[in-house]
């Protein structure tokens, strides 16, 4: 009974948390979906966590992802690797086994009832006659069941009736299949893993090098063998199996499926119910080829180790890495916490033609020399005036040198006054000025109108800057003519002096 009580299924429905590490399994698998995303099934179990949290039900106060983790070191999930880097998280035989059981134990139904009596007592006769050596005894078991069925037969050819199965009566048939399908996945599910475990194992004597390739073979096969006819999952995985190589067998399945459907008493069962029962073959399907991928994996691992494996260089490195581990076992017995072993960095000799990496060099790895100090050597940075006269226009000092360069004269243009100017205020820079001193006084607006009989000349009308550089190079520039008129000068005067000024 202790062992019973330590197996992953019992230790799972004796735990604290199992009604909530039920509820999660359930709602995050189901048949159609038998593996998870790691990282999908983290999130998940956080948001169970986080709502039942929020209903004031008492939860683990772990994350999802050490749950999950803890639930794979009781051996309910088996993580495994799937497309690139990602991890899939599956249940295990035992939490299969668990779920059946409870889902069992919360369905109503009849513990005995005609259906599974009927089962029990067809199941019986049927292994009766397998199991008598008596041939006479077996010529009158099958001549009894041949005059049954031909009775039956001729009755009903004869327009006898029909007795149709009552509700009741197709209720019981009807849970005691879906009894024996639920226990298919965990069935199916342990032979995967007794494939798996075999895998392990074999790599691990291949490893190990302690017998030759040929009896790891042999034991291979007889381990197969004993699989598939000494337990109860091989034989249901080899009587699947001979289900699905029958085509005629597999139809008639089918549409005996659908005939239990057409009953009146389908129209109880819900949706889901109807979908499950009608899958019952996808689910055979599923679970061998589950099955056959694991075997199949075994098979690759095999071959790969057959043509791959060098002997010699296995041996050679087996043999020295098992005598490290000796010596060091042997050191652990009087060593300290804190003592160390003196060991070369390189072996004494290396009996090498050629390398395929160059060693270290700390030469490649020097930083460069440090720059010379050329301060001395730097020009003498710019005045003042200097960075002035490379600047831009200087509006203030332009409107006082042009309203004195036109004082009271009629008829001269911001081009003539702009010739008259000192060097140091004819920069080519300086035009852009004036145009912008014109704009504030409305002038180049005014001209646009092409006014005429003010003395005001028309805008297409040009005119010259003769322009003198900062390096005093000349530069001639064509503008078009604009005359300040009286309200205009006075404006641009009382933009430097104020309105008030005369």
């Amino acid at each position: 009974m202790r062992e019973a009580f330590d197996r992953p299924t019992l230790r799972l429905l004796d735990r604290k948390w199992a009604p909530f590490v039920l509820a999660v399994f359930r709602s995050a698998f189901s048949r159609d979906r038998r593996n998870v995303s790691a990282d999908r099934l983290h999130t998940q179990v956080d948001a169970y966590l986080a709502d039942l949290r929020s209903v004031g039900v008492d939860v683990p106060k772990a994350s999802g992802r050490a749950l999950c983790v803890q639930w794979m070191n009781d051996q309910w999930l088996y993580r495994e690797a799937g497309e690139g880097d990602d991890e899939k998280y599956t249940l295990t035989s035992h939490t299969l086994e668990a779920l059946v059981l409870v889902e069992s134990l919360s369905r109503d139904r009849a513990l005995i009832s005609e259906s599974r009596l009927t089962t029990i007592v067809d199941t019986v006769r049927q292994r009766a006659t397998q199991a008598s050596p008596d041939r006479e005894e077996r010529v009158r078991r099958l001549d009894l069941q041949i005059a049954q069925m031909t009775g039956e037969r001729d009755r009903l050819a004869s327009g006898g009736e029909i007795a149709a199965a009552s509700n009741a009566q197709m209720h019981e048939g009807y849970a005691n299949l879906i009894d024996l399908i639920g226990q298919l996945p965990s069935d199916f599910k342990r032979v995967e893993e007794s494939v798996a475990g075999m895998h392990r194992q074999i790599v691990n004597d291949f490893r190990g090098e302690e017998r030759p390739i040929s009896e790891v073979l042999d034991e291979y096969l007889a381990k197969t063998d004993t699989l598939m006819s000494s337990t109860a999952e091989g034989r249901a995985f080899e009587g699947a199996f001979a289900l699905l190589r029958d085509d005629d067998l597999l139809a008639e399945l089918k549409n005996d499926l659908e005939t239990i459907l057409l009953h009146p008493f389908a129209l109880e069962l819900t949706a889901s119910e109807r979908r499950g029962f009608m899958a019952t073959v996808s689910l055979i399907r599923k679970g061998i080829d589950d099955v056959l991928t694991q075997r199949n994996g075994l098979t690759t691992t095999l071959r790969e180790h057959i043509v791959n494996h060098d002997v010699v260089k296995d041996r050679e490195l087996e043999r020295l890495l098992r005598d490290i581990n000796k010596e060091l076992a042997t050191w652990m017995e009087t060593a300290g916490p804190r003592s160390v072993v003196t060991a070369p960095l390189l072996p004494a000799t290396v009996d090498i033609e050629h390398l395929r990496e160059k060693f270290y060099d700390p030469n490649q790895h020097t930083p460069p020399p440090p720059l010379d100090d050329v301060s001395q050597h730097a020009p003498e940075p710019p005045s003042l005036d200097e960075m002035r006269r490379q600047g831009g226009p200087q509006l203030g000092e332009m409107r006082d040198a042009l309203t004195g360069a036109l004082g009271a004269r009629r008829g001269a243009s911001i081009g003539d006054a702009f010739n008259e100017l000192d060097a140091t205020m004819r920069r080519p820079v300086e035009i852009l000025g004036l145009l912008q001193i014109a704009t504030q006084v409305d002038a180049i607006a005014r001209s646009d109108t092409a006014g005429t009989g003010d003395g005001v000349a028309r805008s297409d009308a040009l005119e010259r800057f003769e322009t003198i550089r900062p390096d005093g190079t000349r530069r001639d520039f064509v503008v078009p003519r604009i005359i300040l008129n009286d309200d205009e000068r006075a404006a641009m005067r009382a933009l430097n002096y104020g309105a008030d000024d005369e």
